[in-house]
């Protein structure tokens, strides 16, 4: 017969102390004591009933009751009735020292926040999620919420070959794709699959300059060599490269001044790629918003044998999902594997299974379609504002993603003193001269996103965002713009 105490409801760790004069009793009322004040047993946790405690502990149920009425006398416990006996709210501990967020990690402000890198996140698409995790709980058989295949769920990267292959251009197939958890955690993994590759050697990463810092200074903590190339407005100066293992660049929308690799520069670092036998990483971080024409192809397209291409939910829905993946060429298979042997980086399967149901039913591109629409009227907007308003500044990178660049006239003030000004009018935005290895030689201009508000806010955003703007703008940008 299946043991009594297995069957119920709630489980209590207790470390009893006897104390002096009253044994067990006393030991009892110490240990649930400290459980309270370590935080343990947090306000409103409810008890066992003191005849489940007894039983647990192996001694009399006098002995608990007692325990019991004590703390309750110290304020420690409260008794209510038919509620049991519950932690009672306790004095809240002093608040812990957060160390600051690196440039990537995006916590939340307040005031306005027209930082890049989010999306808008009142638009999760809440009614299909919710209906497509309904839907799998309803039908997924037992064995998938077992152990998976470390390259992720086969459903997803079924659905994401196919959606990849139509919405990008990537050529890929199921076996190809590796599930990540996350931008980084993909970054993590070609570092890993790499020098696999290269028989153990560390070897050297090239990136755009400007570029998101925290990812060559993630690069040369695994051990890897990381150099800057710069861009220009055809995107990374290719000529640039040397004898790098990879480059990694974001072709479609290059991060963050927003230009595209145009055509001869692609078939420029392709033929290198080939030439000395390195990668390219292609992050393609939000290539499916483009808003002028038909979004960029993947550069994945014209090299699958060269290109490691590298996508993420974190801009078409959210984040918070750490839901990314790769395709890898064939000859990177096998390093693949054994830089997966220990990975346990995993994206649960249940969000992973959401996600290929989401793309299975096109949901997942109507989502875009209707964020593509929101984002590109914001986009105008922003646009019309600097013409209005700021008439000597000048907008880039607004052909496609969640961001633009303003570049600022002569003579406005210094990055940081201006970021100071808007910081103390809570509005957040970001300078450019931080995604510069050599910041102070930047341009003066700030990175505006204009994905991250509520569709409600945006206007007010916008509207602080240019009055402010314009109380440190040198006098002759308060003209009116002539013709």
């Amino acid at each position: 017969m299946e043991d009594e105490w297995s069957r119920w409801g709630l489980d209590l760790h207790v470390h009893l102390r006897p104390g002096t004069g009253h044994g067990l009793r006393t030991g009892l009322e110490h240990a649930l004591r400290d459980a309270v004040r370590s935080g343990r047993l947090r306000s409103g946790t409810r008890l066992p009933s003191s005849r489940a405690l007894a039983r647990d502990l192996g001694i009399a149920r006098g002995t608990v009751t007692q325990a019991l009425d004590q703390l309750v006398a110290e304020g420690y416990l409260e008794s209510k009735p038919r509620s049991g006996i519950r932690v009672a709210p306790q004095p809240a501990a002093p608040p812990a020292e957060i160390a600051p967020p690196s440039h990537a990690t995006l916590r939340p402000v307040r005031g306005i926040d027209l930082r890049s890198g989010f999306p808008d996140l009142a638009a999760f698409p809440r009614r299909e999620w919710l209906a497509a995790t309904r839907h799998i709980l309803q039908t997924a058989p037992n064995t998938a919420f077992g152990y998976r295949e470390r390259a992720g769920a086969v459903e997803l990267r079924q659905a994401l070959a196919e959606y990849l292959g139509r919405a990008r251009g990537v050529s890929t197939t199921p076996d190809h794709i590796v599930v990540c958890a996350g931008y980084a955690h993909a970054l993590r993994l070609v570092c890993q699959v790499l020098r696999h590759h290269h028989g153990g050697s560390a070897g050297a990463f090239a990136f755009e300059d400007p570029t998101e810092p925290d990812h060559p200074a993630l690069v040369e903590q695994l051990g890897h060599r990381a150099r800057r190339i710069p861009v220009d407005r055809d995107g990374l100066i290719v000529e640039g490269l040397t004898d790098e293992s990879a480059v990694v660049v974001t072709p479609a929308h290059q991060y963050p001044l927003g230009v595209t690799l145009s055509p001869a520069r692609r078939v420029e670092l392709v033929s290198w790629a080939r030439r000395t036998g390195a990668f390219i990483v292609e992050d393609d971080y939000d290539g499916e918003f483009r808003y002028d024409r038909q979004p960029v192809g993947a550069l994945q397209g014209m090299a699958p044998d060269r290109v490691i291409y590298a996508g993420t939910a974190s801009k078409t829905i959210a984040p918070g999902l750490r839901l990314a993946w790769l395709v890898l060429p064939g000859g990177l298979l096998g390093a693949l594997r054994e830089a997966t042997r220990w990975d346990e980086s995993s994206v649960n399967v249940i969000d992973q299974l959401v996600l290929a149901r989401l793309v299975q039913t096109g949901e997942l591109d109507r989502h875009v379609r209707r964020c593509r629409a929101r984002y590109r009227r914001r986009r105008d907007l922003l646009g019309q504002a600097v013409a209005r308003h700021l008439p000597h500044g000048r907008l880039s990178g607004i052909a496609a993603g969640l961001h633009a660049v303003l570049r600022l006239p002569a003579g406005s003030d210094h990055e940081g003193p201006l970021l100071g000004h808007l910081a103390a009018r809570g509005i957040h935005v970001e300078g450019i001269s931080p995604f510069y290895q050599r910041p102070e030689q930047s341009p003066l201009a700030i990175v505006i996103g204009y994905a991250t508000p509520a569709e409600h806010a945006y206007g007010g955003a916008l509207s602080a965002l240019v009055d402010a703007l314009r109380e440190r703008m040198p006098a002759i940008e308060l003209q009116p713009r002539s013709g």
